[in-house]
């Protein structure tokens, strides 16, 4: 497994991280034993980091990376996040950066993960109601008292990048890409260079949808969150589903799966990003890691360009509220 910095503070992470949400929540069953298995496969295979949330489940994600890693804690990067409250109604999503929530929030975190420091703590979605300053301010002082070893934002505006990084220096910045969603290559990419801030993909296979196995919306089970996804309803749905008909295709023509394209694209894009898809089995791990066996030349690359270019996928890739909550 290549390892690659991210950021310029020290911070060194596996070419490919491992996502955890769907492990406890958003994507149908989950199998605790299986997701435990995963987790331990996947460090056997040289992964290093591990992205949660205290919202995933909520909290319940936590927990259980940190009961997977009870006897490997010196093998891997445990990466997580703050900021997005949760409450009894499982569609509500709020946001707080005030300090004492920062400070409540990582006590709480490092109970659940069982650990004594967190590797890479992200500010979940930026609170516009308190200045970033505020916030990044109180997370570095826990890099001060050592319960925290690296700084990291998600989705934040190009702005408060600039200022969070001016408080603090932040290691990595989380954002969703992919064939899928290319935003940042607008600017918050070329922001995070000039600033030597690290960039971690989530959601690199477009939740699922590059990998090729969902074929209609009914295969999605009654809690998926994709089934409340402007991208995966109606007219959406079958248009970019043409889309990645084309990536199976091109895929199938060089004997590789269409998720170890897609996910082969975006480390293409940079040696300075790391993808972090998500998965539950170990069978989907292993096609997942396989990408990195996979070789792209500028011809394939332009090809993939031709069938998927920037705004081809049809729909937000948010609702209208949590797209809200990004950029700020």
């Amino acid at each position: 497994m290549d390892t690659k910095p991210l950021g310029t503070q020290g911070l060194v992470t596996s070419g490919i991280g491992l996502g955890c949400m769907g492990m406890s929540e958003f994507y149908g069953p989950h199998d605790e034993q299986e997701a435990i298995a995963t987790i331990h496969r996947a460090l056997e295979l040289g992964v290093t980091m591990l992205d949660t949330a205290d919202m995933y489940g909520p909290y319940t994600n936590e927990a259980l990376v940190g009961r997977a890693l009870r006897d490997r804690r010196n093998q891997v990067i445990i990466a997580t996040k703050f900021g997005v409250v949760r409450t009894d109604d499982p569609t509500y999503r709020g946001v707080c950066g005030r300090p004492e929530y920062v400070r409540t929030s990582c006590e709480g975190s490092l109970k659940r993960l069982g650990v004594d420091v967190i590797d890479l703590y992200y500010q979940h979605r930026v609170d516009p109601d308190v200045p970033i300053e505020d916030t990044v301010g109180t997370m570095g002082r826990l890099v001060e008292e050592g319960k925290v070893r690296y700084l990291g934002l998600s989705e934040p505006g190009l702005e408060t990048l600039r200022r969070a990084h001016r408080a603090h220096p932040i290691s990595a910045l989380q954002s969703e890409y992919s064939l899928w969603s290319r935003d940042p290559e607008d600017a918050v990419l070329p922001l995070c260079r000039e600033l030597g801030v690290g960039f971690v993909a989530y959601s690199p296979l477009g939740r699922g949808f590059l990998a090729g196995k969902i074929r209609r919306f009914e295969d999605f089970a009654p809690d998926d969150y994709r089934r409340n996804s402007p991208r995966f309803q109606g007219d959406n749905f079958q248009k970019n589903l043409a889309l990645v008909e084309k990536i199976r295709e091109l895929a199938q023509s060089q004997g590789v799966t269409p998720a170890q394209l897609a996910l082969r694209w975006v480390i293409a894009q940079g040696d300075d990003i790391v993808p972090i898809p998500g998965t539950k089995r170990r069978s989907y791990l292993e096609e997942n890691l396989a990408a990195l066996d996979v070789l792209l030349t500028e011809q394939d690359l332009k090809e993939i360009e031709a069938i998927c270019p920037r705004g081809a996928v049809v729909g937000p890739r948010y609702s209208e509220a949590m797209m809200r909550m990004v950029g700020r």
